[in-house]
């Protein structure tokens, strides 16, 4: 037997595992995963090391924070009851969703027998039963008033796009345009985000549920921060609403983006779409691009905005790389905005 088959390199088992050699490599900073080394220093994983990541994937994916998935995978399994029942939630929503497409596939068949044919919309709604959110608007300078549709709008929404692009001016227009939906601009940051610290005071039921994530967070390696809570202030007061939040990475620094990253990808099916501004590589890792996220770039030359596929070669996808850095480069330009000349 080939024993040199069993062992994958970290691209590899990333792949097979369907996560990013990014996320091994957190694992392994965490102590929950070792991988054995060549001679030459390469990771390479072997069955053994595969079970473990398997492991680890599938925790995660019921909303375990990685402190959660090390206590369990130490034997401590009194974390798992809040994560299955937010996981049994989740099945019995896709139940119910499942048996309201029955029941209209039943009707659109009884329709047939009795000589009325479906329209298209009819068929389509079978496949795609959730009503989708669509918002058409005029966009802003620096565009010429062409119009932009917007459709097929996921959990998570990254609006991209380079210094004087417009971003900002679509995520405000954005907000505008679709119902019940709100923009958390910079403004939370103003006087070291006194505001949140005001209304969690305030608010005892408030203060449970931003303390609830904060302590998740804190578990996946964030630090609190005035930043950090004056964002999660701010998307829980407005939690009904479909949010539109500027720059969601200010003031937070690569742990906590990390974490904040991860716990927004697991919210509940329930919650209300998010449209994130970001050009921060820890907030929209492209490597780790899911079917519940969408990208929408903003190119350069002010051409109208454009979804944008998560991989290589895809229309878009490099000029959407090069908008995102690490938190230590985006640092450099805390704070600059683009500078466009008076018109005499």
């Amino acid at each position: 037997m080939n024993r040199s088959a069993q062992f994958l390199n970290a691209s590899e088992a990333a792949a097979r595992l369907g996560v990013s050699a990014k996320a091994l490599r957190l694992y392994e900073q965490r102590g929950m995963l070792a991988p054995k080394r060549t001679e030459a220093g390469w990771r390479v994983y072997g069955p053994e090391e595969m079970a473990r990541a398997a492991a680890i994937v599938a925790l995660r994916g019921l909303g375990l924070s990685l402190a959660q998935v090390a206590r369990v995978l130490r034997g401590d399994h009194d974390c798992l009851e809040s994560a299955l029942a937010a996981h049994q939630e989740r099945l019995e929503g896709q139940i119910r969703q499942a048996a309201d497409t029955v029941e209209r596939v039943r009707a659109i068949r009884m329709d047939i027998a009795a000589g009325r044919l479906p329209s298209v919309a009819d068929l389509t709604r079978l496949i795609r039963p959730e009503a989708e959110i669509v918002a058409a608007f005029d966009l802003p300078w620096p565009w010429g008033g062409e119009r932009f549709e917007l459709s097929d709008i996921r959990p998570l929404n990254y609006i991209i796009g380079p210094l004087g692009s417009g971003k900002t001016r679509l995520a405000q227009a954005i907000a505008a345009a679709l119902p019940d939906a709100a923009f958390i601009g910079l403004d939370r940051l103003d006087n070291g985000g006194r505001e949140a610290v005001r209304l969690l005071e305030a608010d005892p039921g408030l203060n449970t549920r931003v303390s609830r994530i904060v302590a998740w967070l804190i578990e996946d390696g964030a630090t609190v921060s005035p930043a950090l809570t004056a964002l999660l202030v701010s998307m829980e007061t407005q939690a009904e609403s479909v949010l539109v939040i500027d720059m969601v990475e200010q003031g937070l620094d690569l742990a906590t983006q990390e974490a904040l990253s991860a716990y927004l990808k697991r919210r509940g099916a329930e919650a209300k779409p998010l449209f994130l501004m970001t050009r921060s590589s820890a907030i929209l890792d492209l490597a780790s691009v899911t079917a519940g996220e969408a990208i929408i770039l903003c190119p350069a030359n002010h051409s109208p905005p454009v979804c944008v596929a998560p991989y290589p070669g895809a229309p878009g996808y490099e000029a959407v790389a090069t908008c995102l850095a690490t938190p230590e480069v985006r640092a450099r330009t805390e704070g600059v905005i683009a500078w466009r000349p008076a018109v005499a």
